[in-house]
């Protein structure tokens, strides 16, 4: 049973500075260059705390970590950023344009706090594996700072949509706060205080089974944080502050809620040939070939490829591939045996094109180990299809898969099984942004 709570936030004040300048992408997604951006645009933006400039004469006395809460104490001390008087939820909408269209879709959630709890108690599922280095750096900011700046992206169902309802009425009744990122989503945030809509919202969600869809580390870095809290607290009980995080709930059932594909990057093999792992696939896989000999030709075979790439994987399994000269379509054969080309993989597991990517063309076909895979020797990953072309025109790369995107419902499927994805199966967007409400895990942080 999940369990929600409000809670006391720290918020910009809106009077001292502009949102849209002073909040950030979450920590994994900014470059060396948006940090310079960001440290540029105001001197309260969040970057000093979400991902400070370390320095060649740091020490533990004067560090990333000890400059972030640093930094933190003397915004609310000089106002810029202070606590709501009243616990509440926080509803939030991002408005954006589909990648590569010019249509507008509006994902809805709310943030508020939610509990702590071990995988294993059935209640927090993940859909991806973790890597070791982020969470140490995410664990020693939360020590330094006792705050949770960044949201935890989590996925809950509600087929009626009865919280999408609430969440809705909300917006239609109050102006909100609002922030435009740099890749022109709208962020829009309302608080909400009233006992009897967060009532409501806590009640209804204490059904559901929460997937992490993004901030695994920063989930695992919260469970490593609790862990180590309760080592050194007596009798702190299950309302200790350190006991909740920060989360963002969406509905899979919602509107909005968009998965884009990551693509995938093969490089440094050193005896590539296509030809001869085109005939390896071919008991595999169909081969459509959309040649081009000119940029005008180019381009008209390419939407021909894309329009065929979307339509194949609406009714089977297909991928894009390109190693230069031609755009080619593959669509696994209506006669192959998956269990048979995928031994020891769960019938959920083998519906998946990214499994079946990495297991029969990137394992079998190219020859490419898992571990290989995992140390990032062979292969990279590219969300944008133009970017990954441009990596085998320019010979950075020998050969790319392009992917249709992940089902939301597949995705829920195998983590309420129990599994996990293969890395970078998923990217939902847009991102949650970091800053938008804190939560400070002082005495008077949380109820």
């Amino acid at each position: 049973m999940a369990e929600i709570f409000p809670f006391h936030a720290y918020r910009y004040n809106l009077e001292r500075v502009k949102l849209g300048e002073v909040v950030t992408q979450p920590y994994d997604k900014i470059t060396s260059a948006m940090q310079e951006r960001y440290a540029g645009t105001n001197p309260y933006n969040l970057i000093s705390v979400e991902k400070g400039k370390p320095s060649p004469k740091d020490s533990p006395a004067d560090s990333v970590y000890t400059r972030a809460e640093k930094a933190l104490r003397e915004w609310i001390g000089k106002g810029v950023m202070v606590r709501d008087s009243l616990p509440g939820i926080y509803v939030y909408f991002q408005e954006y344009t589909v990648p590569g269209t010019t249509e507008r879709q509006t994902r809805k959630g709310f943030i508020a706090l939610g509990r702590v709890e071990d995988y294993a108690a059935g209640v927090v599922f993940r859909h991806e594996q973790t890597l070791a280095g982020p969470k140490v750096d995410r664990l020693e900011l939360l020590r330094h700072t006792l705050t949770h700046t960044g949201q935890l992206f989590m996925l809950y169902t509600d087929p009626q949509r009865q919280i999408d309802g609430i969440l809705d009425g909300v917006a239609s009744h109050a102006r909100p706060a609002e922030a435009r990122d740099e890749y022109g989503v709208v962020h829009r945030i309302w608080p909400v205080f009233d006992e009897r809509t967060i009532a409501n919202v806590v009640q209804a969600m204490t059904a559901q089974k929460l997937v992490i869809a993004d901030g695994h580390h920063r989930y695992e870095t919260a469970l490593a944080y609790r862990d180590e809290c309760r080592a050194n607290s007596k009798g702190a009980g299950r309302n200790a502050p350190y006991e909740k995080a920060m989360m963002t709930f969406f509905n899979t059932q919602g509107e909005g809620l968009l998965i884009l594909p990551t693509h995938r990057l093969v490089a440094n093999l050193p005896s590539f040939n296509l030809d001869a792992f085109r005939r390896k696939i071919s008991p595999t896989f169909e081969q459509e070939d959309y040649l081009f000999e000119s940029e005008a030709a180019r381009a008209v075979a390419y939407e021909r490829f894309h329009r065929d790439l979307l339509a194949s994987g609406q009714g089977g399994r297909a991928f894009g591939m390109y190693a230069g000269g031609a755009f080619t379509l593959l669509r696994l054969r209506h006669d192959a045996d998956l269990a048979k080309l995928m031994p020891g993989i769960s019938a959920a597991q083998r519906k998946l094109d990214v499994v079946l990517l990495h297991r029969v063309l990137i394992e079998d076909g190219l020859g490419i180990t898992a571990a290989a895979v995992t140390a990032e020797r062979n292969i990279t990953y590219e969300r944008e299809i133009g970017v990954a072309l441009a990596a085998v025109d320019r010979k950075q790369a020998q050969i790319c898969f392009l992917l249709n995107t992940v089902d939301v419902d597949q995705v829920m499927q195998i983590a309420l099984a129990g599994e996990v994805l293969p890395q970078k199966s998923t990217d939902f967007f847009p991102k949650l942004l970091s800053g938008l409400t804190l939560y400070r895990m002082d005495s008077a942080a949380g109820m």
